[in-house]
């Protein structure tokens, strides 16, 4: 390890999220320093890589793109990618204390152009986590087209050190040499905007995920629609065939006491709908069944949604899964309570996508010596005041942001960043 850097911001954010790089724009406009907190490589969050958002249809990276563009270029921000909190620990009011550490890029940032050139040359190939491991990236490589920054990283895990890298890169960007770097952070607050995750499916035996190629997860189909995706068409990834029947599991890690989440997740429904829109569209002779226990269409223009979903031919039945299946020709048989009738059914499909559901982010309490932010019982950071004070958590000083205090889709995150921007810097004014 080597030199502990100390810096000074008034407001800290963990996460880059399109909650934590909001309320760090409002914060920074308003002529306040931020220091963002990314663990990944880019900043953007899950929703820089989603295909459309709902029930607008908007293409999400043409939503995010700017927005991250305009965090990373702000001269009030800061933004440290691949990078973790250690610590915090709130010295005294308006005074906490972050340590930061940076995992290296073997890549110095500021020379690289983005050229790829590496990533061609690079003779090792593993699974790409940014595209949900459908398929393949190389063991030095941009995380995606619109990754922000645009910069190269050496995975060191799989490099094999063989320099190819290093002797194409034209601008001579490439640093093996490089360390950990080590922050000590000083800010008069601090924003927990860590997001959420998703409900692993392998952990539920019954939906063959891990087991059956064919079952994929709603991300991974994510990817398989969006303009960034892996394939030229919607594919399954046992055979590489376009799939004529397709099914979704509502409710797959949500709603259920087995998978250790009894609570609706808010999202999961539309999602599933706009994919389903999306599919009609993408592949215009599919069959595409929603298998649900409840539809819950609850926004703005939610309900007119799956209306029009309906219209387009997407089926919906209402069953509980029970087990799913595969067919020596990969094909899926699912197995399942018909609500309506009360009969066990089983149908026959090429691919099906399983709805996961969100689950909080354990890890921000843990962050905190001492005194940590109050979590409900199902690990969600616990608001104040839901009401009144939405951001405010029961340490004074400390505040949350979108999905680190439950579940909420992407127009509630938003105005969830705002209200925190506004609280924060109420927060901070009472000092002055």
């Amino acid at each position: 390890m080597g030199t502990i850097n100390k810096l000074q911001f008034d407001a800290l954010v963990i996460g880059g999220g399109i909650a934590g790089g909001e309320t760090a724009l409002n914060l920074a406009n308003n002529g306040y320093k931020v220091a963002i907190i990314e663990k990944e490589l880019s900043i953007g969050g899950k929703m820089i890589l989603l295909s459309k958002v709902f029930p607008t249809l908007d293409c999400s990276a043409c939503i995010t793109t700017p927005k991250v563009s305009e965090i990373s270029r702000h001269p009030n921000i800061t933004i440290f990618t691949e990078s973790n909190v250690e610590s915090i620990e709130k010295k005294s009011e308006y005074d906490f204390t972050t340590f930061v550490s940076r995992r290296p890029r073997y890549v110095i940032a500021e020379d690289c152009t983005g050229c790829q050139l590496c990533e061609k040359s690079c003779p090792v190939i593993v699974k790409d986590e940014y595209q949900f491991n459908l398929i393949g990236r190389k063991a030095v490589f941009i995380p995606f087209s619109i990754a922000s920054p645009k910069v190269a990283a050496v995975d060191m895990e799989n490099c094999i050190l063989c320099g190819a890298c290093e002797k194409i890169c034209p601008s001579n960007c490439i640093d093996f040499t490089q360390e950990e770097r080590e922050y000590e952070i000083n800010s008069k607050t601090v924003i927990i905007a860590t997001g959420f995750n998703l409900a692993d499916p392998e952990k539920m035996d019954r939906y063959g995920k891990g087991l059956f190629r064919n079952v994929l997860t709603s991300m991974q189909m994510e990817r398989q629609l969006a303009p960034t995706r892996p394939y030229n068409t919607v594919l399954r990834p046992g055979d590489g065939k376009v799939p004529d029947k397709i099914a979704y599991v509502l409710c797959a890690g949500s709603r259920d006491d087995s998978a250790g989440n009894p609570i609706c997740s808010q999202i999961c429904c539309m999602y599933s709908i706009k994919q389903a829109q999306l599919l009609m569209g993408a592949l215009p002779m599919a069959d595409v069944t929603l298998y649900y226990i409840d539809i819950r269409a609850f926004g703005k223009g939610y309900d007119e949604f799956y209306e029009q979903a309906r219209g387009m031919g997407v089926k919906f039945v209402k069953g509980k899964i029970g087990k799913i299946s595969e067919l020596p020709n990969g094909n899926l048989i699912l197995r399942y309570e018909d609500i309506q009738s009360g009969k066990i059914k089983e149908t026959e499909h090429d691919m099906v996508v399983l709805s996961v559901g969100t689950l909080a982010n354990r890890e921000a309490p843990s962050l905190f010596k001492g005194i940590a932010p109050k979590v409900d019982d199902q690990s969600f950071i616990l608001q104040d005041d839901p009401i009144l004070s939405p951001a405010k958590t029961t340490v004074k000083g400390v505040f949350v942001a979108g999905t680190a205090s439950g579940p909420k889709d992407i127009p509630d995150s938003i105005l969830s960043a705002g209200s925190a921007a506004a609280e924060v810097i109420s927060y901070i004014n009472q000092k002055q």
